[in-house]
């Protein structure tokens, strides 16, 4: 019985605490280290951000905002402006796709399996 999504072995409220952290941190750097089963479930997450960057209404903004955290980068611009002026422009002329998820190697401490997510 599939829900469709991951829980992240988490209550709701912390999933999507950590989900936010992770999305604003890939928008923030361009590519971040994760657990896999993490990494998968925040490309649907990135995935969607894109696609509200390319519309770039206000409405757009707002739902992303919702998301994303009140961040600044090293160029001081929010990572909610970094989304809209620098990452969505990108992929105006490509239909989805926009991160990759590359396994690496198992974690010392629990064995799990690391993956890296970066936007292509």
């Amino acid at each position: 019985m599939s829900m469709g999504y991951r829980t992240l072995s988490r209550k709701s409220w912390q999933r999507k605490a950590l989900l936010r952290d992770l999305i604003t941190d890939l928008i923030i750097n361009g590519r971040i280290e994760t657990t896999e089963a993490k990494a998968k479930e925040l490309k649907r997450l990135a995935d969607r951000m894109v696609t509200l960057g390319k519309r770039g209404d206000l409405h757009a903004r707002r739902l992303a905002a919702s998301m994303i955290r009140f961040e600044k980068a090293e160029d001081g611009q929010f990572a909610i402006q970094k989304l809209f002026s620098e990452i969505a422009p990108k992929y105006q002329d490509r239909n989805g796709g926009y991160t990759r998820v590359l396994k690496t190697t198992v974690r010392r401490g629990d064995a799990t399996q690391m993956a890296i997510i970066e936007f292509i």
